[in-house]
Order: structure tokens, then C-alpha cells, then sequence
């Protein structure tokens, strides 16, 4: 999201003054102003991040219909026919499609911070996970639709939404989507951090991390230390990649691909024990012995379907890079878990 950030922030200075800016320096702008406000008070996050994707998602609903509208109502049997698709171009789209789609369950990370949470969450989950996949199913079809009238290649576009716009004939909304691109990428860095900072809090209370990732600030009742961590830990790559000379596309493909096998795992991990888990509190349904494991094995085949063959290029060194990771965190865990054994132990027999 960082990345993003920095590539469309350039993109907007560069319109405006002929150029850009050190991508440094965005992306500890975008991740210092996230960090301040995680810190601040959740409600504030909560409430500016939802005005922000209401103008933004609005705004490009409006260029979507108005392309759907020009071009007729009929159907892209072209694009529907899936011209042109390739095995390797699946498997890479499917995990950008993934990362793109992850953070609909983000609200479960505030449960003991919201009103009659037995209620509200679930309902937030189910209903951003339809509204969410409605709306990329109907952006995806109208972007391949309107790149392909305009003779240009959706793949290599670095401003999309700004040629469909200009397809629909309203050319200023692009650069209004653009705006919005910019400020939803920073609304996503900001719920990034709120939401892995709470993940951190509770891995902290189960002794998975540092214990004083478990403080909260006296005044804001928020995880301070560990906005601060994850803060830290979200920027720190991008600025090392931005250094390096990396577009903010590159860090987007590169890191979102890299994040992404992780929440596939974590996907698969809750729907293998999902039957358990409902079995155990009375609350088991027979579609719960199927959706599941249906879900479990969708996850195994992104998953498989990016690791073997290997891809080209720096996305054939991302899979090893995260399967160190994974062993690295595996390790963490059982180290841990092996340290408090004979705490635990001494404890029962007092």
C-alpha cells in the first residue's frame, strides 16, 4: 500500500508541478501520518477511513457506469471468452486478485472495541466480502472493456482508471479517481497498521511477542507500542526497495505478492479447523463439513499454483523468500512455546 502510495503521489505532482518527489520521503510521510492517527483514537481511523473509500469507491462507480453506458448494453463476449489468458498469467493475477480482496475480516480485529460486537462484526465481514466482490467483479470488466477501446494494454497501464474515464468522456473524473486512488492507499496503510497492531497486541498477551507490545496508551486506549512496531515494520522494506530505485508499482506487486501468501495460509489454516471449531461450541451446520475444506482446497491451489513452476523474474525468488519466513516464524513459535513448558508445569504442581 506504501508503495501505491508513492507511485500515485508522483503521478499527481507531476501533473501538477512537472515533477516528482523523493519516494522516500512519501512513504515515511504516508506511514508516519498512519502511525499518528492508529495511535490517536481507532474511532478517528474508522470514521476517515470510511468518507475516504465512500468518495473514492463513488467516484469510480460513476466513470464505470458512464463507460457500460456508452459502450451499450451487451455483453463483452470477447473478454468473457477469456481471450488471450495464460496459465502463468493466471497464477500471478490470482495472487494480486488475493492481495487486492484480503482485509475484508479486518473488522474482527476490533471486536472489543465495537458496540454489540456479536452482531455487528459478523455482519461487517459478510457484507464487505459481497459488496467488495460485486463491485471488483463489475470494475474488472468495465477496465478490460474501456483499456481495450482505447487501444492500450490494461497490464502495462500505470493510471488505468484515467484512461476508462476519459473512455466514458469525462476526463477530469480520472483525475479525481486518482486523488482517490492516492488517499485510499493511505487509508489502506492506515488500516493496515491498526489492524495488525491489535493482531500484535494479542500475540503479545500469548506470549508470541515482546511483552510490551501488550501496553496501551492511558489516554487513547490504543496498542502504542505496537502501532509503533508495525509501523516500523511496514515502511522499513519499502524504504530500503525506494532507495534502491524500485517503482511504487514494483513494491506493490512485490510485497503484495509476498503478503499475500501469507494470508493464504492463515485462510486455509481457519478453514481446516473451522468444522472443529463449530462442532465444539454446539454450533456445527452440514454446510460446515463442505464450504470449508472447499475453501481450504481453493487456498492450497493459489498457493501450489505460485510456487510450481517457479515464475520469472523477481516473483520466482518471492516464494522462497516467504517459506524462509514461515520457517523463521515457525521456530519463533516453538522456541517460545518450549520456554514457558516448564513454567507451565511447575505452575500446575504448586
Amino acid at each position: 500500500m506504501i508503495g501505491g502510495f508513492y507511485h500515485y503521489a508522483n503521478i499527481l505532482l507531476h501533473d501538477a508541478t512537472g515533477r516528482g518527489t523523493s519516494t522516500v520521503f512519501l512513504a515515511l510521510l504516508v506511514t508516519g501520518v498512519s502511525m499518528w492517527i492508529a495511535w490517536r483514537d481507532v474511532k478517528i481511523s474508522a470514521r476517515l477511513m470510511l468518507w475516504i473509500e465512500i468518495v473514492s469507491v463513488s467516484s469510480i462507480l460513476l466513470v464505470v457506469a458512464l463507460v457500460l453506458v456508452r459502450h451499450g448494453w451487451h455483453i463483452d463476449r470477447e473478454q468473457l471468452g477469456l481471450r488471450g489468458m495464460t496459465g502463468s498469467g493466471l497464477r500471478l493475477g490470482l495472487v494480486l486478485a488475493l492481495f487486492s480482496f484480503c482485509g475484508f475480516e479486518s473488522a474482527t480485529t476490533l471486536g472489543a472495541e465495537a458496540r454489540d460486537p456479536l452482531k455487528t462484526i459478523p455482519r461487517a465481514v459478510i457484507q464487505s466480502a459481497l459488496l467488495c466482490g460485486a463491485i471488483f467483479t463489475v470494475c474488472a470488466y468495465t477496465e478490460d472493456l474501456g483499456l481495450r477501446l482505447a487501444g492500450q494494454d490494461l497490464g502495462t497501464s500505470t493510471a488505468p482508471m484515467r484512461v476508462v474515464a476519459e473512455v466514458g468522456g469525462v476526463r477530469m473524473l480520472g483525475e479525481v479517481i486518482d486523488i482517490g486512488a492516492l488517499v485510499s492507499l493511505f487509508a489502506c496503510t492506515l488500516a493496515c497498521i491498526t489492524a495488525a497492531a491489535r493482531v500484535l497486541l494479542l500475540m503479545s498477551h500469548h506470549g508470541l511477542a515482546h511483552g510490551s507490545m501488550r501496553t496501551t496508551h492511558a489516554r487513547n486506549e490504543t496498542p502504542s507500542r505496537a502501532v509503533i512496531a508495525t509501523g516500523i515494520a511496514a515502511v522499513l522494506p519499502v524504504v530500503i526497495l525506494a532507495a534502491r530505485g524500485a517503482s511504487g508499482l514494483d513494491v506493490y506487486g512485490w510485497m503484495g505478492s509476498l503478503a499475500t501468501y501469507g494470508f493464504i495460509v492463515a485462510y486455509a489454516l481457519v478453514c481446516s479447523v473451522l468444522p472443529r471449531y463449530l462442532r465444539k461450541h454446539n454450533a456445527f451446520r452440514p454446510g460446515a463439513q463442505v464450504i470449508p475444506w472447499l475453501a481450504f482446497g481453493a487456498m492450497l491451489l493459489a498457493l501450489a499454483g505460485n510456487l510450481y513452476p517457479v515464475p520469472e523474474g523477481p516473483y520466482g525468488k518471492l516464494p522462497y523468500i516467504y517459506l524462509a519466513y514461515l520457517a523463521a516464524g515457525l521456530v519463533w513459535f516453538f522456541w517460545n512455546r518450549k520456554g514457558k513448558e516448564p513454567a507451565v508445569a511447575e505452575s500446575s504442581g504448586s
